[in-house]
């Protein structure tokens, strides 16, 4: 079907025997990408592949799957609606803010579910009640952990399976995980402090969604302790259709106080807590907590404020007391990552480090943090650690070493013997994410390219294919086939930067194109670090945008610039201390680039992006009015004071003493530039990126007098999430670019 699909893509379009995208249809049901599986795990024995799917009439609402290797057969699991999800789900503050750091606010039903470490049992919250179910017996009638007594978030089994912990009314609690009486493990939360929680900037920009660590033999628990009290309180206003609701967040924006960290460790035994080391300097972030498989020492990742450190430090379980196995340091910053795997044998450890430019893979001593040898090495990145397979001395990878990009899974030998030559695992050229068993014996692979939506496929270590879990072939049924004629081919380029690094571009043409006609330009920008737009991939969320952008007849185009992912050190350090500049300029190569195209009408080039693209469409129309016809701007940082701190000052540093640098990269400084016209977007209780961003640039402008174009979501997150208003913004967008680069 996949030679047909493409044959398909690059025939002549018949633009009047094909439907063409709409917005509506872009956000109703069924999902265009088809029956795509979210959350696959494979389970600890390896005989089934577990997942999430949405309803049919509902793609938002999940229920838990299954697919069984031994009989080939694919199942419901638990139908979530029959256990009270799907629903108008009353969510607690703790779980709203959650989700909203998952990017998964407006999703119902089963969001997450966990297996137990014997594989024989999986465990899942729906409307914040706790469900255990035994794999083979039929859906459990009462949870073990009802929402009546208060919604419990953030559950996991304990590693012997004999506990649920969770956390409730910001404190950390166990139950059997046969069911019976709950207990608290912590401390009652009180004032500004909780228990067992991630802060704000942990879940936002840390990647750490939890603030509790089980002993591998259930004997104990660590649990963070955080103070909020130093963090100032950011006053704002979430104003929804029917009322306005005054906020008292505690908000740590660049320059301010973080919250106060600290780890204590209790004992199922009972006794005093002890608290754990983390050394006399208060102000770090606390990165990542793990456990030796002995259970006698606790591995914490320690993060300076100024992120140029990254202490690991080996933590003794009875004790509390430290010592540091080993440094990593940068004169820019030092990225965090999930990447540490003890051995069994309790005396090496699997680390990464960029410290060669690139980020890879290294086999460290446990006993004093030495480096024994590189597990991979070239001018190319590791993206995560996946699995490691004790038994024939494999490390599986994802990467990039064949084209940064696609993404690939690989395998290098644990003994170092072939760090230079990885070993490519998948097979089809394009995206690959995987999930693998424990034992890195068989991983669940979802492909997908530009042309094909997500595939699912069960594969052995070697990559042979086990199984077709789903196909999604785009033929008649699917949801996509109507459109796909209109579907249009992406060309993909190179360009320059300044300092002579090659950044990479993808752009499609508009559905129709003829020779010798001059198109409008859309620039789909994003820019920001951690983020790589051009990528080979089926993109659910951005790339049927651009498709319905390119068949209303625009060029849509995107670039890569310096401060992007997965390129390595280089390529993201030139944004330190510079944000809005490097990025900017980059932005431009392209521009001009497109400008001397005969395909293109130099005078209708337009941005548009969301969040730090929201930002970049603000700085490139600041900057380059000159040769930028209009911008969108949804959700955009205007003030890096204003944002927080973790994040912000990973690349500008601390604003004290770079003051300067700061004015520079707020957009105010450079508004005399703006002459060209702006839509600018915001959701009105936005948590991430203030609407204060908005509000001082609207009254800027108006200061100034500059005419703009606004939308407002009342209510509105982030994300702007919901079929409604994401329908009603993309219809905004898209006919307001219509109106500004079709005149």
């Amino acid at each position: 079907m996949r030679l047909a699909l493409i044959s398909l893509l690059f025939a002549p379009a018949l633009v009047n025997a094909s439907q063409t995208l709409t917005v509506e249809r872009l956000y109703s049901d069924p999902a265009l990408s088809g029956s795509s599986p979210r959350t696959l795990k494979v389970a600890p024995d390896g005989e089934r592949v577990t997942f999430l799917r949405g309803k049919a009439d509902n793609q938002n609402v999940l229920d838990l799957w299954e697919y069984h290797v031994g009989s080939r057969q694919t199942r419901m699991l638990v139908d979530s609606v029959l256990l009270g999800g799907g629903g108008d789900e009353q969510l607690s503050d703790e779980e709203k803010a959650r989700r909203e750091r998952l990017r998964i606010a407006g999703i119902g039903g089963i969001v997450d579910y966990h297996f137990s470490n014997d594989g024989k049992s999986l465990l899942f919250p729906i409307a914040g009640s706790l469900f255990v179910q035994r794999i083979g017996e039929s859906t459990p009638n009462a949870p073990v952990v009802d929402a009546a007594q208060g919604f419990a978030t953030d559950p996991k089994f304990s590693p012997k399976g004999a506990f649920v912990s969770f956390v409730r009314e910001r404190a950390l609690w166990i139950v059997p995980a046969t069911g019976g009486e709950a207990r608290r493990v912590s401390p009652e939360a009180e004032g500004t402090v909780s228990y067992g929680m991630a802060e704000f900037v942990a879940q936002e920009e840390m990647g750490r969604l939890t603030g509790y660590w089980w002993a591998p033999d259930d004997s104990a628990l660590v649990y963070a302790r955080v103070d909020e009290a130093r963090v100032p309180v950011e006053r704002r206003f979430e104003i929804y259709a029917d009322r306005t609701e005054v906020i008292e967040q505690r908000y740590p924006a660049a320059g301010t106080p973080n919250a106060e960290v600290r780890l204590f460790l209790q004992a199922m035994a009972g006794g005093e807590p002890v608290e754990l080391d983390l050394g006399p300097e208060g102000d770090i972030y606390l990165a990542r907590v793990d456990w030796t498989p002995d259970a006698k020492t606790v591995l914490v990742q320690r993060q300076s404020r100024d992120q140029r450190t990254l202490d690991l430090l080996a933590i003794d379980a009875s004790s509390g007391e430290a010592r540091t196995l080993l440094s990593e340091t940068s004169q820019t910053w030092v990225n965090l990552h999930d990447d540490l795997r003890v051995l069994a044998d309790g005396k090496r450890f699997v680390w990464s480090s960029e410290r060669d430019g690139y980020k890879h893979l290294e086999l460290r001593a446990l006993a004093d943090g030495e480096r024994l040898h590189a597990i991979t090495r070239g001018p190319w990145v590791v993206d995560d650690l996946l699995a490691i397979d004790a038994r024939r001395g494999r490390v599986y990878y994802s990467g990039n070493a064949d084209d940064p990009r696609e993404k690939h899974v690989y395998w290098s030998p644990l003994d170092g013997s072939a760090a230079s030559s990885p070993n490519r695992v998948t097979l089809l050229s394009g995206w690959n994410e995987a999930a693998f068993a424990s034992d890195g014996r068989r991983f669940v692979e979802t492909f997908s390219d530009p042309n094909t939506p997500p595939q699912v496929r069960l594969r052995d270590g070697d990559g042979k294919e086990l199984a077709v879990l789903e196909a999604n072939a785009v033929e008649e049924g699917h949801p996509y086939h109507p459109y796909l004629e209109s579907h249009r081919g992406h060309q993909w380029g190179e360009l320059k930067a300044a300092d002579g690094q090659t950044l990479h571009w993808r752009m499609l043409k508009p559905l129709g194109f003829e020779e010798g006609k001059r198109y409008p330009v859309v620039v789909r920008v994003y820019g920001g670090p951690h983020v790589q737009v051009v990528q080979k991939r089926w993109d659910e969320r951005w790339g049927l945008v651009d498709q319905l952008l390119a068949q209303r007849g625009f060029i849509v185009y995107s670039l890569d610039n310096r401060g992007s992912a997965r390129r390595g050190v280089a390529f993201e350090s030139p944004i330190h201390r510079r944000m809005g500049g490097p990025e900017v300029e980059d932005q431009m190569v392209g521009i001009r680039w497109l400008r001397e195209q005969p395909f293109v009408d130099p005078g209708r080039i337009g941005v548009f992006g969301w969040s730090y693209g929201g930002y970049m469409s603000l700085m490139l129309l600041a900057k380059h009015s000159d040769a930028i016809a209009g911008g969108v701007a949804v959700a955009p940082v205007t003030e890096w004071r204003l944002y927080d701190t973790h994040y912000t000052e990973r690349y500008m540093d601390h604003p004290g003493p770079f003051a300067k640098a700061y004015d520079e990269a707020a957009v105010f400084a450079h508004l005399d530039g703006l002459k060209s016209p702006l839509y600018l977007i915001h959701g009105m209780a936005d948590d991430n990126v203030l609407f204060t961003h908005s509000t001082r640039l609207m009254a800027d402008l108006q200061q100034r007098g500059v005419m703009f174009d606004l939308m407002a979501y009342p209510g509105g997150k982030h994300g702007i999430a919901g079929q409604a208003p994401r329908t009603h913004v993309f219809k905004a967008i898209t006919g307001w670019l219509e109106q500004e680069l079709k005149r």
